[in-house]
């Protein structure tokens, strides 16, 4: 591993807290608002019940117990170099959504009349395969449970064999390849045929998702690491205005994930207003290709900046280890009662019972060379894998943005707007609301001295989506009722009204014959409330992932996190037969009633982890790396944890952290 400058990191100095050395403190853009850590009387001034400062190698001075509960929590200096990575993100998610964008419209639209490409100009509907609603549903909902699968394998050979670094690089060169595919699907002599353009479409969207998948496992947690090496621990500043203040790491890699989500919705924006525009007066073949050229930005800025990133290396198989020490934990206590075996797992003391220093050492099976702070660690990924469980219903409602809410608003007078531009509110409104969460929200919610848990936020995040969700079904009412269609075909059906009224499908008639008087604009309230539902729900589930995971498995789980959605999206295959009409009203309103369910569900069994946040960030180190640790210095790095579970007991967190799994 190295530091952004390339030096290496001791594993010692990462167990001990190691923190910037005072000669560094100069480089940051807050010096002037600072008082050297020396000058800083510490946790004496604090009312510590210790009777020295909770100091560091290099001078800085540790929260005490009384400072963790009355001190502000500030963010620290992010580096440049992590803005890299975000502008890795952004290209890839052009290239993502660029491309996406415009699968809705390439399956279910019929080839315009006279269009060899798909475009349609200002008033037509761009449109290819003419497979129908149905199956855009279908095929677009397989290729967000493929994209959101694939973590789950990129996760692991990133910890175990490659490295984030380097499985990055091949998720590029596989995701190059699939859109390569996808681009031949789209060309003029191959989109006139239908069923042809159809099967060459879906093998690029294999390809296409595992590159994805590869890259969303490890670009998140790799953004965050480089500047947890050089911060792990929070630290205790004085600033001139003579407050003392928190450094909070946490809080820092908390906003890092704010502005890299902020980076995701620029690419996200500008790639789908841009192709969608490309589909509707060129062709789809360009809307492919675009994207396809900005993706090709991200190995060049990964090779320009590789020496400046800290990398950390691939520690050898730990999965199997994670899932042993499971499974002897389980022992005895399986049961096929689902809530039997939920409150198994859950039960206090169900990891003490597997510490290594709890098993005698002749009972200790041959995979157990770990020690007790892996348990640790372990337990506190298992708590995120089981945040993670109830995502999949959290991220129904989001599932609707890109399928069904496209085709709602294919069905609402447009006036020349391409319909599925409009999904481009939710991008607009987090670019929006992600700075003023950033800069003003959050900051005076904390200077407010109210602390806004992860657990809260995800909870808000659940009823943002279910509220998007009621709009989606008001809308989608007035949309049979306002009808023209309705005294023809009856309530619920508009998806035919243009033929119902005696026009030929692919006759250019205007809109506002055949459709409802409803401006697509009105489904603004929808897509905005699933956007703040994104910053409450969505950027904390990457930040929970990191860091919560043990160190060696933070792709795995990140890997987890997004096999959330990839769940979700299997679930909402379920619910393609109501993508339909008359059945639209009951899709939304089905969706709102489950999510609101789940949040209500979420907020109950999860709320009391919030006692445990700070307790279980503060965690030290294990000694256990994986397979590739042999050469590690033990006994230093076993001081090293003597040293951080002597300061996590002077700050009361051992107090904090419960038994129960």
């Amino acid at each position: 591993m190295s530091t952004g400058g390339g030096q290496p990191i001791d594993i010692v100095e990462a167990a001990r807290g190691n923190a910037p050395a005072l000669e560094e403190k100069v480089l940051t853009p807050d010096k002037d608002d600072v008082i050297s850590p020396k000058e800083d009387v510490g946790a004496l001034a604090s009312g510590s019940d210790t009777d020295e400062p909770l100091r560091g190698p290099n001078g800085e001075v540790y929260p005490s117990k009384r400072d963790l509960e009355t001190l502000r929590r500030v963010q620290g200096h992010i580096s440049p170099i992590i803005y890299t990575i975000a502008f890795i993100e952004l290209c890839e998610r052009f290239a993502y959504y660029g491309t996406t964008a415009v699968f809705v419209n390439f399956i279910q639209q019929s080839l315009p009349e006279g269009s060899t490409t798909g475009a349609a100009g200002t008033f037509g509907q761009p449109g290819a395969l003419g497979q129908g609603q149905q199956a855009s549903t279908g095929l677009v909902t397989f290729n967000s449970f493929w994209a959101f699968l694939m973590p789950l394998v990129g996760g692991y050979l990133s910890d175990t064999y490659w490295g984030k670094y380097k499985t990055i690089h091949v998720a590029i060169v596989v995701a190059t390849f699939g859109h390569l595919i996808l681009i031949i699907s789209a060309l003029p002599p191959v989109i006139k045929r239908p069923d042809a353009a159809l099967g060459i479409f879906s093998l690029g969207l294999i390809f296409f998702g595992i590159g994805v998948g590869f890259f969303k496992a490890n670009i998140s947690p790799m953004i965050a690491e480089q500047y947890e090496a050089s911060h792990p621990r929070p630290v205790v500043e004085t600033l001139k205005s003579g407050e003392r203040v928190i450094k909070d790491p946490v809080l820092t890699i908390s906003v890092i994930y704010m502005r890299y989500y902020f980076f995701i919705n620029v690419g996200s924006l500008v790639g789908q207003i841009s192709m969608v525009y490309a589909e509707k007066y060129v062709g789809f073949y360009l809307s492919f290709t675009l994207p396809t050229v900005l993706f090709l930005f991200c190995p060049l800025v990964l090779i320009a900046f590789k020496n400046k990133y800290v990398r950390r290396p691939p520690t050898g198989s730990v999965i199997g280890k994670f899932f042993a020490l499971l499974g002897l934990g389980m022992k005895g206590r399986w049961s096929a009662n689902p809530v039997r075996l939920w409150k198994n797992i859950r039960e206090p003391g169900f990891f003490e019972r597997v510490k290594p220093s709890n098993i005698p050492e002749s009972e200790r099976p041959d995979w157990m060379t770990f020690d007790d702070n892996w348990v640790d660690e372990v337990r506190r990924g298992i708590k995120a894998c089981q945040v993670f469980f109830l995502y999949p219903i959290y991220w129904l409602p989001y599932n609707q943005l890109n399928a069904n809410l496209i085709s709602q608003a294919a069905t609402m007078v447009l006036g020349g707007v391409p319909n599925d531009v409009i999904n481009n509110l939710d991008p607009i409104a987090l670019l929006i609301f992600i700075p003023i969460c950033d800069k003003i929200f959050y900051p005076f919610l904390r200077k407010m001295g109210y602390n806004l848990t992860p657990i809260k936020k995800i909870t808000v995040g659940f009823a943002l989506g279910t509220l998007a969700m009621v709009v989606g079904a008001i809308i989608q009412h007035y949309i049979y009722w306002e009808s023209p269609c309705r005294d023809i075909s009856g309530y619920g059906h508009v998806s035919d009204c243009k033929v119902a009224l005696g026009f030929a499908e692919n006759a250019s008639v205007d809109e506002r014959i055949y459709k409802p008087p409803l401006t697509v604009w009105i489904q603004t309230p929808a897509y905005v409330l699933i956007a703040f539902s994104e910053i409450f729900a969505s950027i904390t589930g990457l930040e929970y992932a990191f860091t919560k995971a043990p160190k060696n498995m933070r792709g795995f789980i990140t890997g987890i996190f997004w096999f959330a959605q990839a769940f979700s999206a299997a679930i909402a295959q379920a619910f393609v037969p109501l993508s339909t009409d008359p059945l639209l009203v009951w899709l939304y309103t089905t969706v709102a009633i489950i999510a609101a369910l789940g949040g209500l569900l979420f907020h109950f069994v999860f709320l009391k982890l919030d006692r445990e946040e700070e307790a279980l960030n503060a965690l030290p180190d294990s000694v256990f790396k994986g397979s590739r640790n042999q050469d590690e210095d033990f006994e230093a790095v076993k001081q090293a944890q003597a040293e951080a579970d002597h300061i996590r007991h002077a700050q009361g967190l051992d107090e904090k952290l419960g038994t129960n799994s």
